[in-house]
């Protein structure tokens, strides 16, 4: 038994079992990621962090410019798990129901085939929000109303069509984008609508040595469709497993006060940081920390959670939660620096 699970309050034997179930799906997911860098050179962070969004259940924000794989990331993991995958590109003239869909008019048919089964005129057209892996491309240049449409169907997994309810599948991802350059003609998201997104992502350009790769596969021509060498059902039997890992009450105590100090550096005497947070991370923040830090342990092949996994997901979790103020942003003071101090200033168990 590794020597990091003997420090916490369990017994050897659910340790055990835990750690071997996850060491069987820590082997899955490490094909899974091996299989994905096949077609995508490089951004294995983004890569990895996007696997535990899927086996965390947790939609996933990126920040970046044009051109670095968003699209194809999304694809190549919707191929690996025999999932379908849908692109929608935000622009300003979107209507919610080019997200969501609607209902259109069929023309009354006794028979029920043309509306409903009780001879309604109308039938739903769902859009394209009903796909397991969805890229919300450009999020920030929808109007409101779209958002608040995109909204319900990240937080309660279902949507409403004139009145009528309907589920969405398992697994469903939001992998959304925005780019960092470009202010005209965007939207502010509102902040509801952020702390919905379990990671928020900074992808960066490639390494000179990447991106010579990245000629080179190119040049051969494309390399075709991942095969499919998982399943939904296994990205849900997967879910289901990651929410019972093991965290032991001093790893649920460390996130607490790493998530309370980003409202309040003072009360943990964190150095610099006086004066800096406007807004802190709210306590979704604190149960996706410990979500995404299990979804770390598993990828990891470990049944249980360690303060490194915390420290590890801490900046992708938090990093859109927290507003600095105007002084902190005078001074160059970055939410990611302020994570940076708190995760410095507090020793971990």
């Amino acid at each position: 038994m590794p020597d990091a699970a003997v420090r916490y309050s369990t017994s050897d034997d659910k340790i055990i079992e835990l750690g071997e179930r996850a060491q069987k799906y820590g082997g899955i997911l490490r094909g899974i990621l091996d299989e994905s860098h096949k077609r995508i050179t490089g951004q294995h962070h983004a890569l990895e962090r996007m696997l535990i969004g899927i086996i965390t259940d947790g939609h996933v924000l990126v920040e970046s410019v044009p051109g670095l794989a968003k699209t194809l990331m999304v694809k190549t993991m919707s191929q690996i798990f025999g999932a379908d995958s849908v692109r929608i590109q935000f622009t300003p003239d979107l209507l919610p129901a080019d997200i969501i869909g609607t209902k259109i008019y069929a023309g009354r048919r006794g028979d029920g085939a043309g509306g409903t089964a009780a001879g309604s005129p109308f039938v739903t057209e769902k859009g394209p929000i009903f796909h397991s892996f969805v890229l919300a491309d450009e999020i920030n240049r929808a109007p409101p109303k779209v958002q608040s449409a995109l909204l319900e169907a990240m937080q309660e997994r279902q949507v409403s069509i004139h009145g009528d309810t309907y589920e969405l599948g398992k697994p469903f991802l939001v992998f959304a984008t925005q780019n960092p350059i470009e202010n005209e003609g965007t939207y502010r998201l509102p902040e509801a609508q952020i702390d919905r997104f379990a990671m928020k992502l900074a992808m960066t350009y490639p390494t000179k040595e990447e991106e010579m790769e990245i000629i080179s596969k190119n040049a051969a021509g494309s390399p075709g469709d991942a095969p499919a060498i998982s399943s939904p059902e296994e990205a849900a039997e997967m879910q289901g497993f990651c929410e019972g890992i093991y965290v032991d009450e001093l790893v649920s105590e460390y996130v607490t006060d790493v998530v309370r100090a980003t409202r309040d550096p003072d009360e943990y005497g964190i150095k610099g940081m006086s004066g800096t947070v406007e807004l802190g991370a709210s306590p979704r923040a604190s149960i996706w920390l410990v979500r995404t830090a299990r979804g770390r342990a598993l990828v990891n092949g470990r049944g249980f959670v360690t303060p490194e996994d915390v420290k590890e997901m801490a900046h992708d979790v938090l990093r859109h939660r927290i507003i600095p103020t105007f002084e902190a942003e005078e001074r160059g003071i970055t939410p990611d620096a302020v994570i940076s101090g708190i995760l410095e200033g507090i020793s971990p168990p």
